[in-house]
């Protein structure tokens, strides 16, 4: 499973906390391509991440992006207005759980200055080994597998009718913040390495 880890710039210190309560998890590849707390890219807001998290998405580089904002909110709102995007608000390790039995979504959004204090490293820990624990959609209670299963497939119609094509967002929304994107080096290499769908930017 290849992971995006995208920072924005108000969070953009946590990022190495991040990365460092994703080491050691099985079977999963993760990549950073959002702000570091090291680097001097250009600044990347909540609006600018949402989108990269639907272009990681949508072009197949990501198979789950971790993202998020102050209080997670932001980057929230942001990709959930992209197809193919299914985010959950994370902030403990129950959440993340039940956001990967239930909701098997493929975004998560941490809040990561909002009550992030004491032992903050140890939850981003464990909201990972609990996300990753066990196979994604199984459901719980068990006996409403089916049923969530079945709400989950219509969930994606729904976002597939309510949502123009992914090409046609790009093509509809600001050039200048899809080129703003792209200047941010780790982000573009990711795409570029890892997209199997082409799309026009």
């Amino acid at each position: 499973m290849r992971i995006a880890v995208i920072n924005e710039v108000s969070s953009r210190e946590k990022n190495d906390k991040v990365l460092e309560a994703l080491k050691g998890l099985p079977d999963i590849e993760v990549f950073n391509v959002g702000m570091s707390s090291q680097g001097d890219e250009p600044e990347l807001t909540y609006i600018h991440t949402g989108l990269m998290a639907a272009i990681s998405l949508n072009s197949g580089a990501a198979d789950m992006v971790v993202g998020g904002c102050g209080t997670g909110q932001g980057f929230l709102i942001s990709a959930m207005q992209y197809p193919g995007v299914f985010c959950g608000l994370i902030t403990e390790p129950l959440d993340a759980w039940l956001f990967s039995q239930i909701n098997a979504g493929n975004c998560i959004s941490l809040a990561l200055n909002k009550g992030f204090g004491w032992a903050a490293d140890i939850n981003l820990k464990y909201i990972f080994e609990k996300l990753f624990a066990d196979p994604m959609g199984q459901g719980y209670p068990l006996h409403r597998a089916k049923s969530q299963g079945e709400s989950r497939e219509k969930l994606k119609d729904i976002n597939a009718a309510a949502h123009k094509d992914f090409q046609s967002v790009l093509n509809s929304i600001d050039h200048e913040l899809i080129a703003h994107v792209f200047t941010h080096r780790p982000f573009k290499e990711f795409i570029d390495s890892y997209g199997k769908n082409e799309f026009i930017y």
